[in-house]
């Protein structure tokens, strides 16, 4: 019975790299790069460099581990809320042109896999 009780952490934690790897294979980071180029995305954000917005990885970084993550992250380029600067000034974040829902979603997987 011990012998059990000690595999049951690895089996979860097998379950759980195969089951993240899953998921990221589910994203088109074609797709995602295309539209994000598309939109100008990579005037203000770079993926591992901060320019004038936060690079994805901070951004995923931030939200790592919130079950809203990818919700808050489309509301924010399909909404244009104010955002706050890397220099501390505030602007209207640029809208997707998009409304197809799989390519909002793609996108948005794709910077929080970062």
């Amino acid at each position: 019975m011990k012998f059990i009780t000690l595999l049951a952490p690895v089996a979860l934690a097998a379950l759980f790299s195969v089951s993240t790897s899953v998921l990221a294979a589910d994203i088109n980071v074609d797709a995602a790069m295309a539209l994000a180029k598309k939109n100008d995305c990579f005037k203000c954000h770079a993926i591992d460099k901060t320019k004038k917005g936060p690079s994805y990885k901070k951004i995923a970084a931030k939200y790592k581990g919130k079950a809203d993550g990818e919700e808050k992250a489309i509301k924010n380029f399909t909404t244009g809320p104010k955002v706050k600067l890397e220099d501390g000034t505030e602007e209207d974040h640029k809208i997707i042109d998009t409304k197809d829902a799989k390519e909002l979603k793609n996108l948005a997987q794709w910077i929080l896999s970062q």
